[in-house]
């Protein structure tokens, strides 16, 4: 079977570096998958989970903040903004983060700007979908 070479890094840190069977990933036009002799594409990630499947039975779960998706026909290179395996992620923080967002969203007496609050709740309901992912691929 053929595989892809795949990385995935940040300014902070290269997070994954490998051969993966198929690349999961959400873009501004929704979630799609790439897999070996894939057409080039060149794409805007959404925050959330970017799952790399290695083999049948081992599956890596990477949340991103955002950032950039190439394809070619048998390597895909994602410059995130913000990269973290989902392994590392408390859930009760995430769901924290996602209930602060809301509230900054709603509660128009506090002094923060509705995009910045905008943006934080897209991360912070990104990280939850990349932590149940994990969860559901055995990846916890």
């Amino acid at each position: 079977m053929s595989t892809l070479a795949v990385d995935i890094v940040s300014a902070e840190n290269e997070i994954f570096t490998g051969q993966a069977q198929c690349v999961f990933a959400t873009g501004v036009e929704g979630e799609f998958e790439i897999h070996p002799n894939h057409a080039p594409l060149l794409t805007l990630l959404v925050p959330g989970p970017v799952r790399v499947q290695i083999s049948e039975q081992q599956t890596e779960v990477i949340f991103v903040t955002g950032g950039m998706l190439e394809a070619q026909p048998n390597m895909v290179t994602i410059l995130a903004d913000t990269v973290v395996r989902a392994d590392d992620f408390n859930e009760a923080e995430a769901m924290k983060a996602k209930e602060q967002a809301e509230r900054a969203i709603h509660d128009r007496s506090v002094d923060v700007s509705y995009a910045k609050a905008r943006v934080e709740l897209a991360k912070a309901m990104g990280m939850l979908r990349a932590i149940r992912t994990a969860q559901r691929t055995g990846r916890h």
